[in-house]
């Protein structure tokens, strides 16, 4: 049987379903595939073993044409996502060989990565999760992230001190997470709580 160990897929949203116990339960539903097998990296000519794949199709007037030479080389049109993931059977994943959710069957719980929600510049407290000042009349310290401790000496600010900042856009993983049930017709995965990123947000799903 050749297994592949992560699929590339689209955030939908959440809602919730019933298990077969009754419970209802939140779950994060995922357009997970098909995908494409664009490359076949080897330890001989790349240093490693893995299985490079593309989702989502793309248009050819906005590929460059490096990446038209990439897809092409494989036999398949231009996608808009690579990934790579490793497989147990490397040798059978040749170049333009699709697969979808059915890959995961059986699979219990799964590691989703994606990017999260961007929220721009942010203060301490939204970011960091400071406590603010004293609302009092005459206060001017309500959401200052206050004394930095810097004074004569060190007189500096070290590196890595919390402070207001760009907030989000970092790469999220959340392992261990319980998948509720797949939908190979319509190539959906429903995993039970939450996903990093918005809707609609790229998301790389591999088997925990």
């Amino acid at each position: 049987m050749m297994t592949m160990n992560g699929i590339l897929a689209k955030k939908l949203g959440m809602t919730q379903v019933y298990l077969e116990d009754g419970r209802q339960v939140a779950v994060t539903v995922l357009q997970a595939g098909p995908c494409k097998v664009i490359q076949r990296k080897t330890e001989k000519t790349d240093g490693y073993e893995a299985i490079q794949v593309g989702f989502e199709d793309k248009s050819l007037k906005h590929t460059t044409q490096p990446m038209q030479g990439h897809f092409k080389k494989a036999g398949v049109e231009p996608m808009r996502y690579l990934a790579e993931f490793q497989a147990d059977n490397p040798e059978e994943w040749e170049p333009g060989k699709e697969y979808t959710v059915s890959v995961f069957e059986g699979v219990k719980q799964v590691d989703v990565t994606g990017v999260s929600k961007g929220h721009g510049f942010a203060g301490t407290i939204k970011r960091h999760n400071f406590g603010s000042g004293p609302r009092a009349h005459g206060s001017k310290n309500q959401r200052a992230p206050g004394s930095l401790s810097a004074h004569s000496y060190p007189a500096r600010v070290f590196p890595g001190k919390r402070l207001g900042g760009r907030m989000g856009t970092d790469n999220v993983t959340v392992r261990n997470l319980e998948l509720v049930k797949i939908d190979a017709e319509q190539n959906l995965l429903f995993v039970k709580g939450a996903v990093p990123g918005p809707v609609s947000g790229l998301i790389k799903v591999r088997k925990a």
